[in-house]
């Protein structure tokens, strides 16, 4: 039995094990499912091993900075519509030489900072639409690969390169041309064929690492540069070391095929070899020189350079610049040769806390003047702009942001006479205020405040503007009237609401991101009569209906504002069941959108269907039902509490023979007919044997006791009484007393275990059914069903009445015997 459970369990196993199998060779890469809805894909930092399922409509892939270690062949299978990749930063060391082939469409493909130690031309001859490839630093010593960039017709931006990068034949790049950028890490390069380079024209920027060959082979650096240098080519030199003599002679190359654009990165020099540098370039149509990360060994004294031609220069920037020894290091002065000609200046963060007066006074043709970010206090800066009577009457341009300037009325009165200024820049200083008025030169167009302490503002702003950027403050209001501004920046702020569109009559964009502002609608937006942009994302709206379908209308394009900002950015802050969802996204159901009308419409259909339920109760008695079953109850209760303290039995004792329910306005007939007849009744002379015998009735007026509750008294009489006589007539429907205490004990009456045939009815005059109101539901019926007496209303038929009677209740009696 057991060998047969066995084997017959044997292919089950092994279909789950190939289940197993089949899923795992499948499906066991993870997965990363970071796509947003232009189906860019971030799967970068998360600890990837391996290349992870992404959706095949992926348009950029971003796996950067992960554990790669391999690209498979099966890896990037159907993404025929990436149109990015990256792999940067991971430890990539095997791509199998089929793992790009799928990516027809792909255009950028970066691969740097890996662990790639070859190069293999399969990976990229099914990539004719790449346009960008990035393989700087890895460990390949040698590109090695006999035309491996010949099939990519489309590449425009080629890098390359790395520390272990030792030789470039002129075969390794063959049927690269025509490149807008170049950029080759060739720090330790030890061998150059030359000409390698030279067949890619017309070549853009071109950026270059040449540490080593510029201090051991600067003849190698020399045909480098003598291969990428081209006039309208901007040429950048990273890691370079000019301590050293003659240092400087490869730049002849350049030199000679009179570049005009000139970038050192990363740059150590002394005082000897700038002078030796500016000798070299001596007579260059050298228009833009930028030096980005230098530090300065010297002391800055390069008048021997002095008799240069330098009349081309137009700009010159500086950036992240440090001196060494900086209090030994000289003024601008010594470069006055070089200062009467650039219409463009800027020395960003290089700790520079005045530029003295004089030297202002050297910049003759500047248009353009930026000093941010670096140690510029009032004081010095009144120094710089020498007192408010700067030389500087061409200057369009000024930014001194990022500094520890403090008064903006300084600041207005410094520039006030500059004719031409339009920009001002004074961002990211320490404004705390704002004076009520200022004076600012009429010229001015475009001011920048913004990321300072301002709480409000005044009349100091110049009602020129054009463009205004206060973001970034402490702003609540904004009441000032701008008639020519365009642009409006006040995100990071503390509006509530959008400001009056009025102030802004000609106003055109608007950001207020990141406020608390909780809503804005149609009304608000109709105020600005030329408003065509907005930014309103990052606050905490409250997405009411009309908010969630007005931004809904405008983010589809309705309502004449376009917002410029993404749609991920407008998320509900409340109510607190819409929290955390977008607004575009949000659907409110009518209820939620109608309530007070909702509200309105139940409470009216309430209010008709409980009018209705009330008229139906008052039509079918309801409410009298109610009211004779309280009373009955509370009568009923009472009686057995009377009898439990008086010590009776659970059953009443019977002392009446009939209960007579009578009108008082009957009450003659009764007492003068019917007590006579049935309690002293006359012998019968021809049946003396047969004659009635008395009857003992129970009258309310007679026999209720005196101080009880008139219900206690009816209860008691019917519990004590064996038969019910009810006298009926017209006086009997209508007595309201009769409705309501005596007809209370009729109603309850048929209702007990007495049964129909303990009632015995009288018609003192001609009464119908129809004639007795519909609640005496009962009566109706018992009158239907049951034969009556009716009063005779001939004398000589009294006897026979009579007779009828008392024979109804000796039959009852004898019955109940």
């Amino acid at each position: 039995m057991g060998k047969t459970t066995a084997c017959s369990y044997t292919p089950l196993l092994l279909l789950l094990l190939l289940l197993c199998w089949a899923q795992r060779s499948d499906h066991g890469r993870p997965s990363c499912d970071r796509c947003d809805p232009q189906l860019s894909c971030d799967c970068s930092h998360s600890g990837f091993t391996c290349v992870p399922v992404v959706t095949d409509l992926a348009l950029t892939l971003d796996l950067s900075f992960n554990n790669i270690t391999e690209v498979t062949e099966r890896d990037l299978t159907g993404h025929r519509r990436l149109k990015a990749l990256s792999l940067h930063g991971n430890r990539l060391a095997v791509i199998h030489p089929l793992g790009f082939d799928s990516l027809w469409s792909l255009e950028t493909l970066d691969l740097s900072n890996n662990q790639l130690t070859a190069l293999n031309h399969k990976w990229f001859r099914k990539l004719g639409a790449l346009q960008k490839l990035n393989l700087l630093n890895n460990p390949y010593r040698s590109l090695a690969s006999p035309s491996g960039f010949q099939g990519l017709v489309s590449l425009r931006r080629l890098l390359f390169g790395g520390p272990a990068l030792e030789e470039i034949k002129r075969a390794d790049l063959l049927g690269v041309t025509e490149l807008e950028e170049l950029a080759i890490n060739a720090n330790n390069l030890i061998r150059y064929e030359s000409g390698a380079l030279a067949d890619m024209w017309p070549l853009g920027r071109v950026t270059l690492s040449l540490h080593r060959p510029f201090l051991t082979n600067k003849s190698l650096a020399s045909a480098i540069l003598a291969d990428v240098s081209y006039p309208n080519t901007p040429m950048v030199l990273e890691d370079l070391n000019m301590n050293q003599k003659g240092s400087e002679l490869p730049l002849k190359e350049a030199a000679k095929r009179r570049i005009r654009s000139l970038t050192f990165r990363n740059l150590t020099s002394s005082d000897e070899a700038l002078i030796d540098f500016l000798k070299v370039m001596d007579g260059v149509p050298l228009s833009f020189f930028s030096c980005e990360g230098a530090t300065l060994t010297g002391e800055g004294r390069l008048e021997p350079a002095s008799k240069t031609d330098y009349k081309a220069i137009d700009e010159f920037f500086i950036r992240d610049l440090v001196v060494l020894d900086v209090y030994k290091f000289v003024s601008l002065l010594q470069l006055w040769f070089l200062l009467h000609y650039p219409r463009k200046v800027s020395v960003i963060k290089s700790q520079v806390f005045v530029m003295p007066c004089l030297t202002s006074h050297l910049l003759v043709n500047l248009q353009y003047l930026d000093l941010s970010d670096n140690l510029l206090t009032d004081m010095t800066l009144k120094e710089t702009l020498c007192k408010g009577d700067s030389p500087l009457k061409d200057v369009r341009v000024l930014n001194f942001s990022g500094n520890a300037l403090k008064s903006l009325s300084l600041m207005s009165h410094l520039v006030e006479k500059l004719p031409k200024l339009t920009h001002l820049d004074v961002s990211r200083n320490i404004f705390s205020s704002m004076p009520q008025s200022c004076s600012w030169p009429h010229t001015l167009r475009h001011l920048n405040i913004s990321r300072a302490k301002l709480s409000a503002v005044t009349q100091c702003l110049p009602t020129t503007l054009e463009v205004l950027d206060l973001s970034n403050n402490d702003l609540k209001s904004f009441p000032l009237f701008l008639p020519a501004l365009r642009e409006l920046h006040l995100s990071g702020n503390k509006f509530l609401s959008l400001p009056s569109g009025w102030l802004f009559p000609n106003l055109q964009t608007l950001a207020i991101q990141s406020n608390t502002l909780n809503m804005f609608g149609q009304s608000d937006l109709q105020s600005y009569r030329r408003l065509q942009g907005l930014q309103a994302g990052q606050n905490k709206f409250v997405c009411s209906c009309g908010f969630v379908h007005f931004l809904q209308s405008v983010l589809g394009g309705g309502g004449g504002v376009q917002i410029t900002d993404r749609e991920e950015s407008y998320i509900c802050d409340s109510p607190l069941s819409l929290q955390g969802e977008p607004v575009s996204q949000v659907n409110l159901s009518i209820v939620q959108c109608h309530q007070v009308l909702v509200v309105s419409v139940s409470c009216g259909v309430a209010l008709c269907v409980a009018l209705l339920v009330w008229f139906l109760l008052w039509r079918f008695h309801a409410f009298w039902y109610l009211s004779m079953i309280w009373a009955w109850l509370k009568a009923k209760r009472s009686s057995q509490r009377r009898r439990q303290r008086d010590g009776e039995a659970t059953e009443a004792l019977l002392r009446f023979d009939a209960f007579v329910s009578y009108s008082e306005r009957d009450a003659g007939w009764v007492e003068n007919y019917l007590v006579p007849e049935l309690e002293r009744p006359r012998e019968n002379r021809q049946d003396p044997m047969n004659s009635p015998q008395p009857l003992t009735l129970c009258l309310h007026k007679r026999d209720f006791v005196p101080g009880h509750w008139i219900l206690d008294n009816i209860m008691s009489s019917i519990e004590q009484s064996r038969r019910t006589i009810f006298v009926l007539s017209e006086n009997f429907v209508q007595s309201d007393w009769c409705r309501y205490e005596l007809d209370f004990s009729h109603f309850w009456l048929f209702d007990g275990n007495a049964g129909e045939e303990a009632a015995i009815l009288i018609l003192l005059e001609p009464l119908s059914k129809d004639d007795i109101p519909k609640r005496f539901c009962k009566l109706r019926k018992l009158m239907s069903s049951t034969t009556y007496l009716e009063w005779p209303q001939e004398e000589e038929r009294c006897g026979e009445f009579w007779e009828s009677l008392h024979k109804a209740l000796r039959v009852q009696g004898q019955d109940d015997g």
